[in-house]
């Protein structure tokens, strides 16, 4: 069964493995509670939907507090749903989830970062930087004239780069802190500081 658990992403820092110097990235995960269950015979799929950071109801538009309210849960400002995980409404899901676990997988947003040209956003060598070419970071022809008389959607071109929602799997968990709501694992994830982060294993 799959295992998740919402969490905050605080940082890098590095840390020692034995005589190594590790890089990790800092997530304070959860606590979290399931506020809700969807099951095969009524939604078509199982999966459990986890509240993060309880806020005050009056917080929240009407509709959600009734929701929190008709489960009997407290309120919650996030919450997301993990396919296939068991759990009932109510449980409390914490980071001792993952003490017997190797790896895992972090899903969030990438940065943003704006309106990038075609050499930094997919890698474009761009033009000679000699015999006055004039055209160092363009991207060039983008289609020819006659056959096909158009350019074809996906064409790789200028334009918005970042804040696609993003995973990056296997990552070796190097600590888990219960006491703290922390998991250390290794490398960068993605998403900016204090971005919302998914943990799956």
């Amino acid at each position: 069964m799959a295992k998740g658990i919402l969490g905050i992403k605080l940082g890098m820092t590095s840390v020692y493995v034995g005589d190594k110097l590790v890089p990790v990235t800092v997530i304070k995960a959860g606590p979290c509670t399931v506020v809700g269950k969807k099951t095969p015979e009524k939604d078509g799929y199982s999966a459990v939907q986890l509240g993060f950071k309880e806020v005050k109801p009056d917080k929240l538009n009407k509709p959600l507090r009734g929701v929190f309210a008709k489960r009997s849960v407290p309120a919650f400002r996030i919450i997301r749903e993990i396919r296939d995980m068991e759990g009932e409404v109510g449980d409390k899901v914490t980071v001792e989830l993952f003490k017997d676990s190797k790896k895992v997988s972090v899903s969030s947003f990438s940065k943003g970062k704006g309106f990038s040209g075609v050499v930094k956003r997919w890698g474009f060598h761009g033009w000679p930087k000699t015999h006055g070419s004039e055209a160092l970071r363009r991207p060039g022809s983008i289609g020819a004239g006659s056959t096909p008389g158009k350019v074809y959607k996906g064409h790789h071109m200028a334009g918005h780069l970042g804040v696609d929602w993003t995973t990056v799997k296997n990552l070796e968990i190097i600590k888990v802190i219960p006491e703290k709501n922390m998991i250390l694992v290794k490398g960068n994830v993605p998403g900016s500081e204090n971005s919302l982060v998914i943990i799956r294993a």
